[in-house]
């Protein structure tokens, strides 16, 4: 999964008429590894959405914004809007995370 490494590049990819999907997450939190190891099926299932991460220390503006309140946390962005948001109690399984994609249309 790209990392995402500037705002500006943030703002361009949420902008986009394809499904954005953000991990938020940091470089030393278990549970974002734990959701690593699995991530890789679901990218392949769900192609029309792309997926980024981003370290929400490194921006921890951006996910204030965004109300990211635990990590990991998956946003999905659409037209510049989040249109979803999977909050990091709710993203320890693949089948959570493969729930919660299957419902943004």
């Amino acid at each position: 999964m790209e990392r995402i490494e500037s705002a500006e590049q943030y703002q361009q990819l949420i902008g986009e008429q394809e499904y954005t999907v953000i991990k938020f997450d940091t470089n030393w939190c278990p549970d974002c590894r734990t959701l690593d190891r699995f991530m890789g099926g679901i990218i392949e299932q769900n192609t029309d959405k792309r997926f980024y991460a981003m370290d929400a220390e490194k921006f921890q503006d951006l996910a204030e914004q965004n109300e990211v309140r635990g990590i990991p946390s998956l946003l999905v962005f659409r037209n510049g809007e989040k249109i979803a948001h999977l909050h990091s109690k709710f993203a320890k399984t693949p089948a959570q995370v493969s729930e919660y994609l299957a419902e943004v249309k």
